[in-house]
């Protein structure tokens, strides 16, 4: 029964999904599931359905696995959407768990135009982040510009589609009835459209020796066979082979493509979220600046950094990734510049925490750690009262970074999600030494 429910989670109907959790709470009630105390674990990077999971998780699916598996604090980010948030912080109270939410896109940085960043192959192009946002409801400018960055990345995802079709003929995907449907509210990416062709190709060759020969045919020694039907390696060379920089549907984005970084940031601000900076691993031209990068998006109101451990280092190898994690988190904490990490889950094997025991990231985890509490708290603060970490409140009454991080981290300790609703209400007079007396003791 309980794998069954689980597997509820994932429904693409909403109402199902919270009948399915609902039904778990009751097995909590009666014994028949356990839910540990939290730990010193956290994931506030993974991706759900509503843009792509490797694994299909629904909001719901994964704050209930977070807080099976104990997480401190846990974080859906999503690209271009924040579909999934009004369901992931109610799934998240109703199982006590610490949470928030971001969203991922990509920007334009002016001055890093003739470097790569973080975007492969894509000199100036960025992925960027906003966390710890409050609500998915926008108004005004805001409203316009969340409808049009999903509006950018589908018209961008649809003439793909179409590239490929002619280079991967005669298997052709009708978006509308081949992509659409694998999500649950119109928001398929790169990996969706992957999918779908690896699909269609078993519908239209049967044959398997047929299907191999056309894909042999098509990916070359990108291609492996063990792989199919949907292996992480075969749908990866996939996108590799028709969607990438150097594919037969890759079209190089230009400088109008994506909105400034500074326009984003104006965005995440006005919407009550952090802005802020996505760090692959060090190894590009302009993340070797790393120095000058956070120069440029300090000045553009950056206010954390999002870091993705698995991506910097390989267990029992010190590199130059290694050298890179170490100095972008000493960078970090000189800037009072809080890091936010995960897994993103987005592809097949990745798992749902990173291994903080691990000899490389022992070290970093109080650091990880401050930056989860600093983001639930703001989330929560910045929904109740307006008054979050780059809130006008937040300005005012901290003569420092340092200090403002210091009350962030320590409210987000004591804060806990069934008591949430004292933050209803604060005014603007309220002194951060007041709230805090809210939960101590």
């Amino acid at each position: 029964m309980i794998d069954e429910l689980e597997r509820k989670l994932d429904s693409l109907d909403p109402e199902e999904r919270e009948k399915a959790l609902g039904l778990l709470l009751e097995e909590v009630e009666n014994g028949k599931v356990i839910l540990p105390a939290p730990t010193e674990r956290l994931n506030l990077h993974c991706h759900t359905f509503f843009s792509y999971n490797s694994y299909g998780y629904s909001p719901s699916k994964f704050a209930w696995l977070a807080r099976k598996a104990g997480l401190a604090v846990a974080g859906i980010m999503d690209f271009d959407v924040l579909d999934g948030l009004e369901e992931f912080l109610k799934a998240s109270r109703m199982l006590g768990l610490k949470a928030c939410v971001g969203m991922e896109t990509r920007v334009f940085v002016p001055e890093f135009s003739d470097k790569v960043i973080n975007s492969p192959g894509e000199p100036g192009i960025a992925y960027h982040i906003g966390v710890g946002f409050p609500k998915a409801q926008m108004h005004g400018w805001l409203k316009e510009f969340l409808v049009n960055l999903k509006k950018i990345a589908q018209e961008r995802n649809r003439a793909l589609t179409e590239r490929v079709n002619a280079y991967l003929s005669p298997i052709e995907l009708n978006y509308e009835q081949d992509v659409i449907p694998l999500t649950p509210a119109g928001n398929p990416t790169e990996r969706h459209i992957s999918l779908a062709f690896a699909r269609k190709a078993g519908e239209v060759f049967t044959d398997k020796k047929k299907l191999l020969q056309f894909w042999a045919e098509k990916l070359g020694s990108d291609f492996e066979a063990c792989d199919l039907p949907e292996g992480r390696n075969f749908l990866d060379a996939i996108r590799a082979k028709t969607m990438k920089r150097g594919g037969m549907g890759y079209v190089q984005p230009d400088a109008g493509a994506f909105p400034k970084m500074e326009k984003t940031n104006e965005f995440i601000l006005a919407s009550g979220g952090i802005p802020t900076l996505a760090w692959l691993d060090g190894t590009s031209e302009g993340e070797k600046e790393m120095e000058r990068l956070l120069e440029v998006a300090m000045k553009s109101e950056v206010a954390a950094i999002n870091i993705i451990p698995d991506r910097n280092y390989t267990p029992g190898v010190k590199d130059e990734k290694l050298t890179n994690l170490y100095r972008i988190v000493e960078l970090a904490e000189e800037q009072n510049l809080p890091v936010v990490v995960g897994t993103e889950m987005n592809s097949s094997g990745q798992e749902l925490v990173d291994d903080f025991d691990s000899e490389e990231l022992s070290p970093l985890l109080p650091v990880f750690l401050k930056g989860g509490y600093i983001v639930y708290a703001h989330s929560v603060l910045q929904q109740r009262a307006g008054l979050g970490y780059t809130s006008r409140w937040a300005q005012e009454n901290f003569a420092s970074g340092e200090a403002r991080m210091g009350f962030f981290k320590k409210l987000g300790e004591l804060l806990e999600p069934g008591k949430e609703k004292f933050l209803d209400g604060l005014l603007e007079d309220v002194s951060p030494k007041e709230i805090l007396k809210i939960f101590e003791g």
